[in-house]
């Protein structure tokens, strides 16, 4: 064992004198600038992010213990997902307030577990320089970026698993019980994060590495995975919570291991309220989950296609195939499934990463001219789009003014923008050594200002916080109703602070909720609303406003305020 961790440090030492070299502190940095910058610049956005913030609101203030084993959505039972990432969010209401950057703590700080993670796997296997660069290029993708500031599972589902799959590994290496026993505590809480399909994901990977690098031999290789403590402590974890919730509720264990996950994979759940895409639905998102660093991907396994067969060092190898197992089976997993959604394949990006940083340290693309490519394809692309944008003016229409500009002339601007910052990153890669590729951090950091910005001027559109400011200042004691459609105006409980009133129902998310308690009084029929008579608030989307008038249910309302996407009713 020694001796293996001494031809591995070795081999790392060689190939990381070359190129730049950052330490880490300058990471962190940069990683908490990525996450955390403007976090709460912009309100907690409609569907997903406002279910997601009024779960824990209600926990905390239902005084029941059964809201924190089956959780509440709108008042009623929403057993989706299993209820970790509603917890902690709930502890981050309780230590800092309901503010919209409090909303997004978890999945931030899950992005910067992810950071720490990849920092301390590049020092246990003695290539820190593939570790940081990997920890650069992850938090600085765009579209991580993006999820790490969305409340959504699937980053707190990364971390732990990414944890799990990278101390499996730390095991596999030099067989130490702490790095196993990590990993499966890691796993018990991807488990609670996002149900069995951690399990399946941790299980398929490590599958695929030990057959494929042992061979023969990959039996013997099974067999030291059986701690018994390992298996005491995850079913320590995860065991509670299952038991309680199908004690509490007797569908449950149909309900979340057949209808959430089987009927999902399959494209069968109930109701159908998922995308189903094409095999390649993931294909583009990648590119995008890492931009820009993912447009080094295909010319960094080019130029590394002939050198990577010198170093025959075993255990560099067997690297090398877990870093792409690590990517590609999760990414064929969801692939395959019928139940698609652009974030689900986030949890592939460490790996990724790390897999494009090992490429990257093995080719030349750390200082010199090539550390300029990067920059050079990413100005013509903008430059490109821009030129586009400009020759037709009405490509897409939009009355949105950003910055006092109309969104036309604001996107020529930040895409002449990123053309100049991309072949000044690139000059900069050339001819400051140390900072090589460091520079292109710019790029990412540029295109979430314009992002944040943009989010910002469409707040009324994508949030609901100023439709429940104005409901707020103008008719504060009557109670409020949504017509037909939940999920459009989700974030109006969390800002309102109270659960509402649903007529004639389509929503999805409420629908096995509404199965579960048919008695409820949250769910009305438009029969129902018309016999009421106290005088109430009725907020309905655009695309049900004819319906909503040829029904007759306008004529009882006095007023009305037009907002971008609904119309509030009073």
């Amino acid at each position: 064992m020694r001796q293996k961790q001494t031809t591995m440090q070795n081999a790392g030492l060689r190939i990381t004198q070359r190129g730049m070299q950052n330490p880490d502190w300058l990471i962190w940095l940069l990683a908490f600038i990525c996450v955390w910058a403007g976090l709460g610049a912009y309100g907690v956005l409609n569907n997903n992010e406002g279910l997601y913030a009024q779960i824990p609101r209600e926990m905390l203030n239902s005084g029941d213990i059964k809201y924190w084993i089956i959780p509440h959505l709108n008042g009623l039972p929403y057993m989706e997902k299993p209820p970790l990432l509603y917890w902690l969010t709930a502890l981050a209401f309780t230590l800092f307030g309901q503010a919209d950057w409090v909303v997004r703590l978890v999945p931030s700080l899950s992005g910067l577990a992810c950071v720490g993670l990849m920092l301390n796997f590049g020092q246990r296997i003695y290539r820190p320089q593939v570790g940081r660069l990997a920890a650069l290029m992850f938090i600085s993708g765009l579209g991580v970026m993006i999820i790490s500031r969305t409340l959504l599972f699937d980053m707190l589902l990364t971390a732990f698993l990414t944890a799990a799959l990278l101390f499996a590994y730390l095991y596999k290496l030099e067989g130490h019980k702490r790095d196993l026993r990590i990993a499966h505590v890691s796993l018990a809480f991807a488990v609670l994060t996002k149900g069995f399909v951690a399990l399946l994901l941790f299980g398929s990977v490590t599958l695929v590495w030990i057959i494929l690098v042992h061979g023969s031999s990959a039996w013997k290789q099974f067999s030291k995975w059986f701690d018994l403590v390992s298996i005491c402590l995850f079913f320590a974890i995860t065991v509670p919570w299952f038991v309680a919730a199908s004690l509490i509720e007797p569908i449950f264990l149909w309900f979340f291991f057949v209808n959430e996950h089987v009927l999902r994979f399959l494209g069968l759940r109930i109701p159908h309220d998922f995308y189903s895409g094409s095999w390649w639905y993931y294909l583009p998102r990648m590119v995008i989950y890492l931009f820009p660093w993912s447009l080094l991907l295909p010319i960094a396994l080019l130029s590394t296609w002939t050198r990577l067969s010198r170093v025959e060092i075993q255990e560099f190898t067997i690297l090398r195939k877990t870093l792409v197992f690590g990517w590609l089976v999760p990414l064929l997993f969801f692939s395959i499934s019928s139940a698609k959604a652009n974030y689900y394949v986030i949890v592939s990006m460490p790996f990724a990463a790390l897999n494009l940083a090992l490429l990257l340290e093995q080719s030349d693309f750390l200082k010199g001219k090539r550390s300029t490519i990067l920059g050079v394809v990413v100005a013509l692309l903008t430059g490109a789009a821009a030129i586009t944008l400009q020759a037709a003016p009405n490509l897409v229409s939009s009355e949105l003014v950003i910055l006092g500009l109309p969104w036309h002339d604001y996107a020529v601007i930040a895409l002449w923008s990123a053309t100049g910052l991309s072949l000044l990153a690139a000059l900069l890669a050339w001819r400051v050594p140390n900072v090589g590729l460091v520079s292109y951090i710019v790029l990412p950091l540029f295109s979430m200002g314009i992002l944040l910005v943009t989010a910002n001027a469409m707040d009324e559109s994508i949030s609901d916080r100023s439709m429940a400011a104005f409901i707020q200042q103008t008719v504060p004691n009557r109670t409020v109703y949504l017509y037909r459609n939940f999920e459009q105006n989700s974030s109006l409980p969390f800002y309102l602070k109270k659960p509402l009133n649903v007529i004639d129902s389509v929503s999805s998310d409420l629908y096995w909720g509404n199965q579960l308690r048919p008695e409820n009084t949250i769910m009305l029929s438009r029969e129902q609303f018309k016999l009421l008579k106290e005088p109430v608030v009725v907020i309905v989307p655009n695309a049900y406003l004819d319906e909503f008038a040829h029904k007759k249910m306008h004529t009882k309302f006095i007023k009305n305020k037009q907002f971008s996407h609904a119309t509030v009713f009073y």
